[in-house]
């Protein structure tokens, strides 16, 4: 049974950092895709904070260079780093497992991903 679950987030002021971590359990992230996904309300869910398969990552040009996504194989753990937060950064993020994915063209699509993590929210002040 695969689970993902999310830890880290929270509030911040505009200009900050957070980090969150997605701990990985019965699922093999390293030859499948993994990436948070953020949501706001009444939209849809958008893969573009991070994504990260077979030691490549890949952001959405938007958020490029002030986050950053890693991975701990050991602990089987994906984090995204998130820096220099802007108000309009305030979202859920999820974190997300999925077996193919395009690193190059964003947004990725929900409908592609097979695990989700719990979500957290992400608030950032202005």
């Amino acid at each position: 049974q695969v689970q993902l679950v999310q830890s880290g987030g929270g509030s911040v002021q505009a200009g900050g950092s957070l980090r969150l971590s997605c701990s990985a359990s019965g699922y093999m992230f390293s030859t499948n895709c993994m990436g948070w996904f953020r949501q706001s309300p009444g939209k849809e869910r958008e893969g573009g904070p991070g994504t990260l398969r077979l030691n490549r990552t890949g952001y959405d040009e938007s958020l490029k260079g002030r986050f950053t996504i890693s991975q701990d194989t050991a602990k089987n753990t994906v984090y995204l780093e998130m820096n220099r937060l802007k108000h309009e950064d305030t979202d859920l993020y999820y974190c997300a497992a999925w077996p193919t994915c395009d690193l190059e063209t964003y947004p990725h699509s929900w409908r592609l991903v097979k695990y989700w993590g719990q979500g957290t929210q992400v608030t950032v002040s202005s």
